[in-house]
């Protein structure tokens, strides 16, 4: 499958995503708007996530710091994290188990 034909969805205001699934992973694709937030919120999956273009403000349980093109976190599960897109980014995500209600 090629990436252009995954349909796109938006998630939040300003964060949208193309998604696949596999039997234990979800792997995410998403387009951030500039200025666009993803709130604090936390989730029993471990993520991976890759900035591939842009910079990204994220905090890691209280932790904050300026992601760029080519920086990569380990998300550990149940740990609260939160984002802000400084410039417009594009970001890879890979989530362990699959998230049911990303489908």
């Amino acid at each position: 499958m090629n990436l252009e034909n995954i349909k796109q969805k938006e998630f939040f205001p300003g964060l949208k995503g193309k998604l696949m699934h596999g039997d234990k992973i979800t792997w995410a694709f998403w387009d951030v708007e500039k200025g666009a937030e993803v709130p604090e919120h936390s989730h029993h999956h471990e993520q991976i996530m890759h900035v591939i273009e842009g910079e990204f403000e994220f905090i890691l349980n209280g932790n904050k710091k300026i992601y760029k093109s080519g920086d990569v976190v380990v998300i550990p599960s149940n740990i609260p994290h939160s984002g802000k897109a400084l410039t417009e980014c594009r970001l890879m995500d890979v989530f362990s188990p699959v998230r049911e209600e990303y489908k």
